[in-house]
């Protein structure tokens, strides 16, 4: 998949997600204030940061099935280039070999999918830029902050520190650029109170000040400042996750509070709230140090808090569970979303392959000058043997090899039949002289004409077409692009491995369709002969912008003691056609020895 529409499917997937798992919560919120404590209340916000880190999980960790068994055997192999390869690999002089396509022209949604990736990147550059500067704010901070030496402030600090449970080294100091005790540093911790706090703080407002900012740190809150940092950039197009953070940090300071008032007698509810009060009646506005937690609020924000610490109340064991149902209410609501997820982020570009008996091997030297694969399948020794691992499962267009199966469909649909497949020329002149004339099925597949396999396709039902594509599972499926255009250039897409998977499964009739229809679709992508071997084929060019991407040419060789099923696929700025596949095909089945 091209990095723009990756891109653009995580930020489609991350709006609707994030958007949806921030809705439930704050309704959860509003609707169920009473049944919810503090703790649990903030608790919700981590379910809203693991649904955020849901879609950037890889798609593939989403299928658990590839997960269960710890004793696959991988029977595949891979191997050199083959010792009888030539340099010359060019065969000349095959009479079937033509190139009849059409150019389409696919750009503007691609420079869509381009600027919008660009735009979402422009704005995390934006957003980390404006990080750093925090960074650099908290560093400048901490030169700034010189260690307290006032030892009964000291020992108070380890009072709450042993009353918290609390061990590590955390520093205790103070700077002239706060206004109001903070915490910050992942991994060296500083608390840090205002310049001269002594002079304006009772030994009691700084009791309950360490108890507030060692609670933050008792909840690794630091931490969690650095994921809702991370995921404010990442998701800084959508409002209502900068509106959830805002809620959540909210959350964070009341959760905390109520922290404090736990450990306190009644008597300490009061002091705990003129503190508070004490504190941020100092200070008009918080500073700007988003990677730090900070005792103040804005005026909003200070407000809800007093109401909660005097509306506090210790936490009955009742609603402790109903806390705890709630949460896993919430939790299965975003568990819901995985399914969702994964089928939003699935590569549909490509093909899952897997078989045992593979053999990978080394032919780019047939393929100078091409990106490309090549998959061959020996029915006998039901084994595959393929070049390029990587690009054998990535989907793109089938352009004029689909039309096998187009063909297929309409004599299954009775749109033509084995005696009767002329089709009326419309009468619109075409870029190549055998177009523009009356053709049936079998002039129609030599002379590769567009118009008669679009014509099929439109007298075909819909739903029938779409029924077909799924029962045979023709790639991605994807039939959006509309009737006539869907497999040139446009939304139908098939890899090389599946292009020889639906061969053999075409040949043995696996499909379970009308013997005389298979077989009359056989005779029509029957090439040559010789030496008593068999080739049939159809090859595939595709153009976008006048320019050769994309070539194809897929088939099979039949001989008295086998059959083998083969796909080429190259792709080139402007050089890849059908007949540049089929030479390159008939070079490697050549030296292979098979034709």
């Amino acid at each position: 998949m091209e990095t723009s529409t990756v891109i653009l499917t995580h930020l489609v997937t991350g709006f609707i997600v994030s958007s949806l798992t921030i809705a439930i919560i704050m309704l959860i919120r509003k609707v169920c204030q009473k049944q919810l404590s503090a703790r649990w209340q903030y608790n919700l916000w981590f379910l809203l940061l693991i649904a955020l880190t849901l879609p950037f999980i890889p798609s593939h960790l989403f299928n658990f099935g590839n997960h269960i068994s710890f004793f696959d055997v991988n029977l595949s192999n891979r191997i050199g280039a083959p010792a009888n390869a030539t340099g010359d690999h060019v065969i000349q002089n095959v009479n079937w070999l033509q190139d009849f396509t059409i150019s389409v022209n696919r750009s503007i949604p691609d420079f869509l999918n381009i600027v919008i990736a660009g735009i979402w990147m422009a704005g995390v550059l934006v957003f980390s830029v404006l990080t750093i500067q925090a960074w650099l704010k908290i560093k400048a901070l901490k030169s700034s902050t010189s260690e307290v030496i006032n030892k009964e402030v000291l020992h108070l600090f380890e009072q709450c520190k042993l009353n918290l449970d609390l061990s590590g080294k955390i520093y205790v100091g103070e700077s002239p650029l706060v206004k109001s005790a903070m915490t910050f540093g992942l991994f060296k911790t500083y608390v840090v109170l205002p310049a001269h706090f002594e002079e304006w703080l009772s030994m009691k407002d700084i009791k309950y000040i360490f108890l507030h900012e060692l609670n933050h740190y008792k909840n690794k809150d630091i931490l969690t400042n650095y994921l809702i940092v991370v995921f404010q950039i990442l998701y800084w197009f959508n409002p209502l996750v900068w509106i959830a953070f805002r809620e959540m940090r909210l959350d964070r300071e009341i959760a905390c509070d109520h922290a404090v008032l736990n450990s306190l007698d009644e008597h300490g509810y009061d002091e705990y709230g003129n503190t508070i009060i004490n504190v941020l009646d100092k200070v008009s506005q918080p500073g700007n140090f988003i990677l730090a937690n900070q005792l103040n609020s804005s005026k909003e924000q200070l407000k809800r808090r007093i109401e909660k610490i005097a509306s506090f109340t210790t936490e009955s064991k009742l609603l402790k569970r109903k806390s705890i149902a709630i949460f896993m209410l919430v939790g299965g609501f975003v568990a819901s979303q995985v399914p969702f997820i994964s089928v939003m982020a699935e590569d549909h570009t490509r093909y899952n392959f897997k078989s045992e008996q593979t053999v990978y091997e080394d032919l780019s030297e047939y393929f100078a000058g091409f990106e490309g694969s090549f998959v061959l399948y020996d029915m006998q020794a039901d084994q595959y043997r393929i070049y390029n691992e990587n690009k054998s499962t990535l989907r793109v267009s089938p352009d004029s090899t689909y039309k096998i199966f187009s063909a297929l469909f309409a004599l299954e649909s009775n749109v033509i039949t084995n005696e009767n497949s002329t089709m009326k020329w419309n009468g619109r002149q075409y870029p190549y002289d055998a177009w523009n004339r009356d053709h049936d099925l079998f002039t129609a597949m030599k002379n590769s004409v567009n118009w008669y396999f679009e014509d099929l396709d439109k007298r075909v039902q819909q739903d029938d077409l779409q029924a077909f594509l799924k029962q045979i599972g023709y790639g991605n499926t994807d039939f959006s692009g509309g009737i006539g255009p869907y497999w040139l250039e446009s939304s139908l897409k098939i890899s090389p491995v599946e292009q020889v998977q639906l061969l053999k499964a075409f040949y043995t009739n696996q499909f379970g369709l009308k013997e005389k229809n298979v077989q009359t679709v056989k005779d029509t992508i029957r090439l040559e002969g010789k030496a008593g071997k068999q080739l049939s084929g159809k090859t595939g060019t595709g153009a976008v912008n006048n320019k050769n991407i994309n070539g194809w040419f897929i088939g099979y060789v039949e001989t008295n003691e086998n059959i083998y099923f083969f796909a080429t696929n190259i792709e080139n700025e402007d050089k890849a056609k059908g007949s540049k596949a089929a030479e390159i095909t008939l070079s490697i089945l050549k030296d292979k020895g098979i034709y």
